[in-house]
Formats: structure tokens, sequence, C-alpha cells
């Protein structure tokens, strides 16, 4: 499929040719291990052991490149496998990484308890400011990892002006997407060399699914990765690439419905008496609005605030809401409701990506928005 068709027609239609068998619209659930072979060596459209490639995982896999403008998407079991294969590949012992100050805590470990054990060195800077990322540059970086928006406290990071600091020190720009979705964002035509995603999130949509994956703006980059995909075989199952491959065709008007409700959301917080801290970059008073505004087509589903209390305040508030489920996770269509501090941040607790305590993280659904403005003035009593 052409790259120049709209996002909406890529999401639905990219590697989603009919079946040219029955003429089936979606494609199938190809829930095989292993395929006939025409003699030795002579394999049918290049299949030949599902570890290796699945028809059901590339057609998402070539769903994922086009809506991310890239030359490769590859699909994984999990983001932290899609991150763990990306790191094999481009790192070695005594390669140095940049990694934000504000980053997912699951990243956080994968870095300072299996990678660091490897070999590999990191700084953690502020991405926010260029500067901050380029004075942590050091002649053996190799990469600068970048979350935009944040996870949690929603910070924003200039991923073009990022990007020449790493074409300058000769490092990968690798930009995590996942609060934001190729919808929002396209960080590949800002200059980043790979997209991150957990596709557990907003890509799947729906809360059912987990998976990973990597898009590279690089044909030969993407060959790389696949090798070692393939190699260390953390792959998406047929079955859960069809769930991410269904959850996409509908990301653009989830989204939409997504960023209203969370600046609606965002904007009673800001006049609650109880909160002290209002983090979504969809306010004019966000150090990041400019930014963001900039390099997003709106400002997402994810919002963060700080209440009067501390801990047990936040922790309460998280208590007492109703229709925003407590759990972990983020990006489906119901709202949930999570404490950072002990929740999805507490294996980054006592390091320098500390989140604090009174932090209260919301990932707003696309119910109506005025029952979850309801059920959040309640729970903050």
């Amino acid at each position: 499929m052409s790259d120049q068709h709209s996002f909406e027609t890529l999401a639905i239609h990219a590697g989603n040719a009919a079946d040219p068998l029955t003429g089936a619209v979606v494609p199938p659930i190809y829930q095989v291990s292993t395929y006939k072979q025409d003699g030795v060596g002579g394999l049918r459209g290049g299949y030949e052991y599902s570890r290796s490639a699945n028809p059901t995982r590339t057609a998402l896999e070539e769903n994922l490149a086009a809506v991310e403008g890239g030359r490769r998407g590859l699909a994984f079991a999990s983001g932290l496998a899609a991150e763990d294969c990306l790191l094999r590949t481009l790192l070695y012992p005594g390669a140095h990484v940049v990694i934000p100050n504000d980053a997912y805590g699951g990243t956080f470990r994968l870095f300072a308890k299996v990678v660091q054990r490897w070999g590999v060195d990191f700084s953690v800077a502020d991405t926010s400011d260029p500067a901050a990322v380029r004075a942590a540059v050091n002649d053996r970086t190799k990469v600068i990892w970048v979350e935009t928006p944040s996870n949690p406290l929603l910070g924003i990071t200039d991923i073009a002006a990022v990007a020449d600091v790493a074409r300058t020190a000769g490092a990968r720009l690798v930009v995590d997407n996942t609060f934001a979705s190729p919808y929002l964002q396209q960080p590949i035509a800002l200059g980043a060399d790979v997209v991150v995603h957990s596709l557990t999130k907003y890509m799947g949509g729906h809360s059912d699914v987990v998976g990973g994956a990597l898009i590279a703006a690089d044909a030969g980059l993407g060959e790389e990765l696949a090798y070692h995909q393939n190699a260390m075989g953390a792959v998406a199952g047929p079955f859960d690439s069809w769930l991410v491959l269904r959850g996409i065709k509908t990301l653009p008007v989830r989204m939409d419905r997504h960023s209203e409700n969370a600046a609606k959301v965002a904007e009673l917080l800001t006049r609650h008496p109880k909160v002290t801290q209002v983090l979504y970059p969809g306010l004019p008073e966000h150090p990041g609005h400019e930014i963001a505004a900039k390099q997003m087509k709106a400002f997402g589903g994810m919002v963060s605030f700080r209440v009067e209390g501390g801990e047990e305040a936040a922790v309460e508030v998280c208590n007492r809401a109703k229709l925003f489920t407590l759990g972990e996770s983020l990006g489906g269509v119901e709202s949930l409701v999570e404490h950072p501090g002990r929740m999805t941040h507490a294996s980054v607790a006592g390091s320098a990506l500390e989140v604090p305590a009174d932090l209260v993280r919301l990932s707003v659904g696309i119910e109506s928005a005025d029952d979850l403005m309801a059920d959040l003035t309640q729970a903050l009593g």
C-alpha cells in the first residue's frame, strides 16, 4: 500500500490484504508452528517455522511499518522483549546509553538490573533539555533513549532537537512512542532511528493482549533487528498479532476520544482545591506544551496529578475511584487509575528516576467524560 495514503487509511488497510484463497477481508489467524515444504528448501512464501515468520505476524509487521513511516516493523511477545532485542542488537560490553530521568520503571529495570550486568553503562539525563542530553553523551555512547510523553510525569522531549544531538554523537536515537501512538506522533519523520511500542497499550487498545514492537527507519538496521528477533525468539504469537492488527484499525477514532476526554479531565483537576499539580502536555502551563503542540497531533489520554496530603492521600484517591479501575497498564478503552510509586514505578525507588509519592496516574478511557469527571470528584473528596 502506498505511503501516500492518510493515516486512517493505512491503519485499516496496510498489511490487511484480502485472503487470496477465500477473499476474507480480515487476515486469518495462522495458528501453526511449521509449514509444508515443496521439496527441501522449497518454501511457500518464505515460511518454514513460525518463530522465524508467521503470516498473521507478517501482516501486523507490515502495518506497523506503514503507520510509523518506517522501513521495517517487528512484533514481539511484549514491549520489554522488543527493548531487549533492540539493546542486544545495538550494544555490546563497554557501550554507553543515555536514558531519561523519567522513564517507565520496566525500562529502567532492564538497564539497571540486566543490561548493566552485561557491561553496558548508562547515564540519566533530562531529555526535555537537549543541552543536558548533549552533556551526558561520551565517546562510547551508542544509543540515546527517549520517552515522549514520558511515563508517568508526562515530560516532553523535542525529538528533532535530540535527533541532532544523536547524529552529532554518532548514536542511534530510540523513541518510545507508546503514550502518543503513531496517530498522534511520528518520531521517524522527526529523526528517530527506531521507534519502540508496548503494543499492549493504545495499539491493541482493549486490555486483552500483551505485545511489543520495533519499527526501524533504515532497512539495514531492520534486517539486523529481524536477525536478532529470530535468534532470540520472543516473537508475538499469531492470535496476539491478530488482536493488535484489529486494534490498530480503530486507533485514530480511539485516540481522538482519549485526547478529548483527557483534556476535560485535566481542566477539571486544575480547578480542584486538593490537587497541587496537574501534569498534562495539553495544558498551556505545561513546560513542554509548545513542543508537544509542534510534534503531536493532539495530547493523548494520559494525565498525572499530585495531591495534598502526600502518599497516603494519593493512595486513597486510587482506592476511592469507582469508574476508574485500579490497575496497572494503560491505553485501553476503559479508564484506569494507579499509584506509580507503589505500582508501575516501584522498581525506580531510590534511584534518579524515583517518582513523587503524592502522584496519581490516570489512563483516561473513552467513556462519557462527564461520568469520568464525576468519579474523580468523588474520589478526591
